[in-house]
């Protein structure tokens, strides 16, 4: 067996399984889920009808390369949501259409990782945990960057030292973040883009809740747009990753896409040949249709907004909580540890939360995941309503 295996920790609901083992909650009260990231609003027709239209098609192999419209289309997403120069994302050259951005994350990391140099992984602390585990099965030692209340829940690049950026190889992003929905603007992205320059290093920005946001004038910025506007039209050691299944509440089609450093993406593709991760055809074509589409995706920001704005009312006056930049999580501080909250929340209520200690790791004495909880806004506006009714029935008895 891989002995790297033996590195991993016990996945987030892993552990919130263990956590509610041996509860029994009220029987006259409907189980509430919000502790898993996904969407729950209806999958857009044109994406149903396109897989419908091209059934026939899951009779062919697809290739690892996607197929040209898909990359186009992508490609005409990416220029215009970022504005980006005309022409400056070739399709042919700078992007490759994945199988949602959960295994084109991982598989990144064995691809680029060169174990031989004693490599360290970066990654935002609390984090998504395929960002560890794929550091970890890359052969990298990973490295943990607090985000907490004080950094603005971001990390504080300025506070790494040149010895860890002289190892580093791979810096994982995510923003809007998970789980607090903090943003990167773009000056800070330049300063990522400059330590990289300076040490050597790729940068892989996980930009799946990038769609939603608040504002529709003021969406938020990526690292490609970055780069492009210090005129870096190359993206060199720029790599994003999008993924439909936020953005048009397509969880199950598996469908999203890394784009950027042309060299780069050229070497991921080798590796993906081998890998066998290519995106079924009949997907391909829905892909198409969705990245196409912008109606449907700010229909499904203005339902977020509207469970915000409901659950926030509820929840303000007796939780420490607070509307997130981007992304459908609220990030709340609890009154008693995260643990206890959530196994008592569960208890009395029927509903689950995510710990925020399942999220993080304790480094140097301090958790950044402690006190608090992750929601998921994601199940119907009721539901929602519902939900935070129960928790603050639950904090009141506390």
């Amino acid at each position: 067996m891989n002995p790297d295996l033996d590195h991993l920790q016990p996945y987030p609901f892993e552990r919130l399984t263990e956590l509610k083992a041996g509860i029994a909650p009220p029987a006259g009260l409907a189980h509430i889920a919000l502790s898993i990231g996904e969407p729950k609003h209806a999958t857009p027709a044109l994406i149903l009808d396109a897989i419908a239209a091209h059934r026939a098609q899951a009779a062919v192999y697809p290739t690892t390369r996607g197929l040209p419209a898909l990359r186009a289309a992508i490609a005409d997403w990416l220029t215009r949501r970022y504005r980006l120069p005309a022409g400056s994302v070739d399709p042919g050259q700078h992007l490759l259409p994945v199988n949602g951005t959960r295994e084109a994350l991982f598989a990144f990391a064995q691809a680029v990782v060169d174990r031989g140099l004693d490599p360290l992984v970066l990654m935002p602390n609390p984090f998504y945990q395929i960002y560890e585990g794929a550091a970890l099965l890359a052969g990298a030692g990973p490295r943990y960057l607090p985000c907490t209340a004080e950094t603005g829940f971001l990390p504080d690049f300025a506070a790494v030292d040149d010895a860890t950026w002289r190892r580093c190889q791979l810096l994982y992003l995510c923003s809007p973040g998970n789980p607090a929905g903090a943003v990167l603007d773009i000056p800070t992205l330049q300063r990522v883009i400059a330590l990289a320059d300076e040490h050597d290093f790729l940068i892989a920005a996980d930009e799946c809740y990038a769609e939603l946001y608040f504002d529709e004038d003021d969406p938020p910025p990526g690292l490609l747009q970055a780069a492009a506007a210090m005129g870096r039209m190359d993206y060199r050691r720029c790599l994003v990753f999008h993924s439909l299944s936020k953005r048009s509440n397509a969880p199950g089609l598996r469908s999203g896409f890394v784009a950027g450093d042309a060299e780069i993406i050229a070497a991921f593709l080798r590796y993906r040949t081998y890998h066998g991760c290519a995106m079924p055809l009949h997907h391909q074509h829905a892909s198409i249709a969705a990245w196409g589409d912008e109606e449907h995706v700010r229909a499904n920001r203005a339902r977020y907004r509207e469970k915000f704005d409901a659950v926030l009312e509820i929840l303000t006056p007796i939780m420490a909580v607070e509307r997130p930049q981007a992304g459908f999580y609220l990030w709340p501080a609890t009154p008693i540890p995260d643990t206890d909250f959530a196994r008592g929340l569960f208890a009395a209520e029927n509903l689950t939360l995510l710990p925020g200690r399942f999220l993080s790791r304790a480094i140097d004495g301090r958790d950044p995941g402690t006190g608090r909880v992750r929601m998921a806004l994601v199940p119907p506006l009721e539901q929602c309503v519902e939900a935070a009714r129960r928790i603050r029935r639950f904090v009141e008895s506390l």
